[in-house]
Parts: structure tokens; C-alpha cells; sequence
């Protein structure tokens, strides 16, 4: 029971960091101040479960098909919720959320293609992503702790996260290629 409970760990904290989205939505917009303390604190609890479920999966190879998806859902989730947040308060302009929206849209309906058409496991987070995040997580604790800092401050900080996602985007979109490509290589070599 205790190993099992244990290979699902890393898909918990998945989970949990999802659950956490509408309690950092609920604290940021009913806490008074400048500085949103308690939202701030869901925040960085769920950027801390995104840091355990990875180590922890890579570490007891407790990688699944589930788990590449409930990983980046949860990132995204949290990272779209806080940049909303911040959009509707007017700390931040619109854009950085719509072509948050977008990139993530093409992501997943890539994902989805490489998962269905060419029958493959899908691609695991790189180092564009997971920097990405890692950028888009300290913009947001940033503007959250410093909400007076000037706005070009601020939207140079999303901008460089949200180059950083432009290049992830790339690396999938060749990644997706490859897949394909493969895909179509294997089923014209197919015998009839």
C-alpha cells in the first residue's frame, strides 16, 4: 500500500498544485495591502510542489504519461491564474496573458496530435520550458512582492519568461516535426 501510495506521490503534488490555483485566485483578490502575502505564500507552496514532484519522479523513475500531463497543467494553471491576476488588477498589460494563452494552446493541441496520430508518448518538459517556468515563477513572486516597481521593470520581466516560452515553443514544434516525420517514415515502410 505504502509503495504504491508512494508511486503515485509525484501525481498528488501535481494534483495539489491544480487544487491550489482557486485558493491563489480567492487570496489574491480578497487580501487587502499592496503586498499579497497570503497569495504570495500559495503561490510560492505550489512552485514548491512542482520542484518535489519532478525530483521526485526523475529521481525513483516514477515518470508516467499522467504525470507529463498533470505537471505542466498545474505550471500553467498557477502561472496563467497569476498573470490574470495581475492583468486585472492593471499591474500588468494584456498581452503577456494572451500570448501566454496561445503558446500553451499550440503546445497542448500538439501534444495532443503527437499523442493520437502518431501513437507516441508525449514529450517531456527541456530546459526551455522548465527555465521558462522557473523565470515566469520569480517574475510573478517579483511583482508581487514589489508591486511598486515600474512598470517597464515588470514588463521586461514577463517579456524575457515569455521569450524564453517562444523558444520552448520552438524546441516542441521540432520536436513535433521529428515525431511526425518519423510517423510517416514508418507507415510508408509498412508492407501491404
Amino acid at each position: 500500500m505504502r509503495k504504491k501510495l508512494f508511486s503515485c506521490l509525484p501525481n498528488i503534488l501535481s494534483s495539489i498544485r491544480i487544487a491550489l490555483v482557486p485558493v491563489f485566485v480567492f487570496m489574491y483578490f480578497t487580501e487587502t495591502g499592496e503586498v499579497k502575502t497570503w497569495a504570495l505564500s500559495v503561490y510560492v507552496v505550489a512552485f514548491i510542489t512542482d520542484i518535489l514532484d519532478g525530483y521526485i519522479a526523475r529521481k525513483y523513475n516514477l515518470i508516467s504519461n499522467i504525470g507529463k500531463v498533470l505537471d505542466p497543467l498545474g505550471d500553467k494553471l498557477m502561472m496563467t491564474a497569476a498573470l490574470v491576476c495581475m492583468t486585472i488588477s492593471e499591474r500588468l498589460p494584456v498581452w503577456p496573458v494572451a500570448v501566454v494563452v496561445a503558446k500553451e494552446s499550440l503546445m497542448g493541441l500538439g501534444g495532443i496530435v503527437i499523442h493520437r496520430r502518431a501513437k507516441a508518448e508525449i514529450p517531456p518538459s527541456n530546459i526551455f520550458g522548465k527555465t521558462a517556468t522557473v523565470v515566469f515563477v520569480v517574475a510573478c513572486v517579483v511583482l508581487m512582492v514589489f508591486p511598486q516597481l515600474p512598470d517597464i521593470y515588470a514588463t521586461s520581466l514577463i517579456a524575457l519568461a515569455i521569450g524564453l516560452t517562444f523558444a520552448a515553443l520552438l524546441s516542441y514544434f521540432m520536436t513535433f516535426r521529428v515525431v511526425m516525420k518519423k510517423k510517416s517514415e514508418d507507415t510508408s515502410n509498412t508492407p501491404w
